[in-house]
């Protein structure tokens, strides 16, 4: 018993350095559609001026318009933790492009072996 205790801490941890590494490469390399398998069924999307709730596919076209104006040349997570104690977990990072630096919020909540986003946001820094 007390060796489930301290083993499943490590597992959840994993699973979410694994699935930060595999978002902060999708975002790295510009990839909207490796980004958008991470998404929930609806998304809470903010990209600059246009924000709101939108299904994984509309999602994912905004994300790929957004990267297509703003080619991604570096990516990296700053801080990241656990939020609110329900499964949920963020990140806060840097995305650096030729047109200038992006603040990028990432929030997602776990099912099943999975976090998915929920929130995503990339805003001018």
């Amino acid at each position: 018993m007390m060796l489930l205790v301290i083993v499943v801490p490590f597992m959840i941890m994993a699973t979410v350095i694994d699935d930060l590494s595999s978002i902060a490469a999708a975002i790295k390399s510009g990839n909207s559609k490796s980004l958008a398998e991470y998404f929930d069924n609806t998304v809470e999307l903010k990209v600059l001026n246009k924000e709101g709730a939108y299904s994984k596919s509309q999602a994912e076209a905004i994300v790929k318009d957004f990267f297509a104006k703003n080619p991604p040349k570096n990516f990296i997570f700053k801080f990241d933790g656990p939020s609110g104690g329900n499964g949920a977990h963020y990140a806060i990072g840097t995305l650096t492009t030729d047109s200038g630096k992006f603040r990028t919020y990432v929030y997602m909540k776990k099912k099943a072996d999975k976090f998915y986003i929920q929130e995503l946001s990339f805003e001018n820094e």
